[in-house]
């Protein structure tokens, strides 16, 4: 098997892995995939290369965060880009209330067509604007992936946190070394960071979390 024969082979288990944890919400996300793949390469949010491991890469490592957050929460997916992790996050937990926040209008353009086709618009609302400018808007889970390192991150998000809320914050290997460049702004707002993993079965490597909280 080639390099592009193994690739299609693991993005198409990817997918199978998908329908079979989330039967019920898999159309859904096929349909997400396709707008990823069409529209979001067409107008410059997905790179081309992405398109072969969209599922693996970008869907099931977005909706594995379904294991860490709690039931029936609000939640703020702050600069959501194509709507990674907050629309795979609302459509496997439907119990949730997200908001998409992103500043580009391009972007949410593309959000706000996405939401409303998959038919969330009822409890996933676009807002356009960055985390640092957002007045009076809180939510108990506010998450990002690839936005900025964990210091930059949590001066932006942690406004945004409703009391006895978290920061859920999609990270990679160098998680550990962000943890220990935030340790001065932990520190000054008594937070606390927690590395955690999630989507075994289902994502390899496993998605890599940071969970801040006030400490209690």
């Amino acid at each position: 098997m080639n390099a592009e024969e193994a690739s299609v082979s693991r993005e198409t288990e990817a997918a199978a892995k998908a329908a079979e944890r989330w039967s019920a919400a898999f159309p859904l996300l096929e349909r997400y995939h396709g707008w990823l793949i069409g529209a979001g390469v067409e107008r410059g949010l997905v790179g081309p290369r992405e398109v072969e491991r969209m599922w693996d890469r970008h869907i099931n490592n977005s909706a594995v965060l379904s294991e860490a957050v709690t039931e029936n929460a609000t939640v703020i997916d702050v600069g959501s880009g194509a709507g990674l992790p907050g629309i795979p996050l609302a459509i496997v937990r439907p119990d949730l209330k997200v908001t998409l926040l992103e500043p580009l209008q391009r972007r949410v353009d593309f959000l706000q067509e996405t939401v409303d086709d998959l038919g969330l618009h009822e409890r996933v609302f676009v807002i356009r604007g960055r985390a640092e400018d957002l007045k009076d808007v809180q939510a108990e889970v506010v998450t990002s992936r690839a936005v900025a390192a964990l210091p930059k991150l949590l001066g932006w998000c942690w406004p945004l946190v409703a009391p006895g809320g978290e920061i859920i914050a999609l990270k990679g290997a160098q998680a550990a070394a962000e943890v220990t460049a935030a340790a001065n702004y932990l520190r000054k707002k008594q937070l606390q960071a927690r590395i955690e993993t999630v989507g075994a079965g289902l994502v390899e490597p496993l998605t890599t979390l940071v969970r801040i909280r006030k400490i209690t």
